[in-house]
């Protein structure tokens, strides 16, 4: 039913050089692209334009190119570092005699080989029916029209008709599962916050070292590998911050240049990990050539998934590629963090990820010194269940001197309801 690749293809690259910035791709990112695919790239065919040309996407001349260097090569496909319309897929694919793939359905392939989960399956299935619904006349070109005449008449609806109405009806049965999944996992999350423990989310460019630094933090055995989108589901894993307590550690799936709109959509629930989180980790590759270009794209894409205005700790990678920087935290005028330079593949730095994590949400958290007599042992027992208490005695009175450790937000909580009785009780306060 898709456009899957079987390993060992032979496949010509086409890139196109555009004035406009918004249009330009990478062309050593679709490299990469291509070989997580597992696909072999025989030849690449480059060209510069104003504009697509809107029968062949490039003009006459670069098509009769293409068509020859797939000949001489013997290649199974063409890869477009570009986003096709159907028509000009169409058109290509008449003109080589071989599939024609934009870098969306490529992007999509590679999301489907990944996809390792129930709900990883199913988001990547919606990504692709929404994509191929555009496309479905390529298959079914001999049955669009009804024939006519005594004996001829069809059943009242076409193929491709017929074909239609069943990808609406599975498109429809995937967006329910996906918004049962997403209403379990909103469950997690309201029980990760009644509990009070922040979550630290993982983000960044493709391939730039989040699953390793997961697994260095986390002791986890998740799938880290150098190629592009080798994470796709959201992993969570407990770990435990001095200053802070218990916390949630995120790895989620990184992010491209020119994602597809069709699967930003449908890794909503995936991405929800990130808009949730009290903290960012914007995970950037410091050995990477395009490493600015590279932030500003993650920083489109959290905009985009109301991600932006969360607190963010630059964490710069792979600094064993980079010999002449070193292991540090960068502080802001208040002496906050706000980056650290490290190497997750070698260990060197993490201690002091963890310190500026614990820093950064400590400064969320509030000190009280609580005086709370016999009478109150209720409040006594509320605190011990969010596990706040750093420190108590029992003095000759029976009366309980209470220190606990608390986020402000969780303060504020338990002061609404006890307000009366946390106030007879307030005996220093620290901020």
């Amino acid at each position: 039913m898709f456009d899957r690749y079987e390993a060992g293809e032979r496949a010509v690259l086409v890139h196109v050089n555009f004035t406009s910035e918004d249009e330009r791709e990478d062309l050593e990112e679709l490299k990469m692209l291509v070989e997580s695919a597992g696909v072999k790239a025989v030849a690449t065919v480059s060209g510069s334009r104003k504009s697509p040309h809107p029968k062949f996407f490039v003009g006459s001349g670069k098509t009769e190119e293409i068509e020859q260097m797939v000949k001489s090569q013997k290649a199974d496909v063409v890869i477009f570092n570009h986003a096709l319309s159907p028509a000009q897929e169409r058109n290509l694919e008449a003109v080589c005699e071989c599939r024609v793939l934009d870098r969306t359905t490529l992007i999509l392939d590679i999301f489907a080989q990944r996809a390792r989960t129930h709900e990883g399956k199913l988001q990547v299935e919606l990504a692709q029916l929404k994509h191929m619904s555009t496309r479905l006349i390529r298959g079914w070109t001999h049955l669009e029209r009804q024939k006519g005449g005594i004996g001829l008449r069809g059943p009242g609806e076409t193929q491709l008709e017929t074909d239609r109405r069943l990808l609406r009806a599975r498109i429809k049965t995937i967006m329910a599962r996906l918004s049962k999944v997403s209403k379990q996992r909103e469950q997690g999350r309201r029980a990760r916050k009644r509990a009070e423990i922040p979550t630290v989310s993982l983000v960044g460019y493709t391939n730039a070292g989040k699953s390793t630094l997961f697994n260095r933090i986390t002791d986890a055995k998740v799938y880290a590998a150098d190629q592009l989108f080798a994470t796709l589901d959201p992993t969570l894993r407990k770990i435990s911050l001095e200053e802070v307590g218990p916390a949630i550690l995120a790895d989620t799936v990184g992010f491209i240049r020119h994602l597809p709109h069709d699967l930003v959509a449908a890794f909503k629930a995936t991405l929800q990990e990130t808009q949730e989180a009290d903290l960012l980790l914007h995970v950037i590759d410091c050995s990477d050539e395009r490493m600015h270009e590279n932030v500003e794209q993650v920083d489109i894409v959290l905009d985009e998934i109301d991600s932006g205005e969360l607190p963010k700790l630059l964490v710069y990678n792979k600094i064993d590629n980079c010999p002449e920087k070193n292991a540090r935290i960068e502080r802001d005028q208040q002496g906050f963090p706000v980056s650290v330079w490290l190497s997750a593949q070698q260990g060197e730095g993490t201690e002091l990820l963890i310190q500026a994590i614990s820093e950064l949400l400590a400064g969320q958290m509030l000190e009280q010194t609580l005086m709370i007599p016999p009478t109150e042992g209720r409040l006594r027992s509320q605190l011990y269940q969010l596990e706040c208490v750093t420190t108590e005695d029992l003095d000759e009175q029976g009366n309980w001197q209470v220190s606990i450790r608390i986020p402000q937000i969780e303060w504020s909580r338990l002061v609404k309801h006890n307000h009366e009785a946390i106030e007879s009780c307030m005996l220093v306060h620290q901020d």
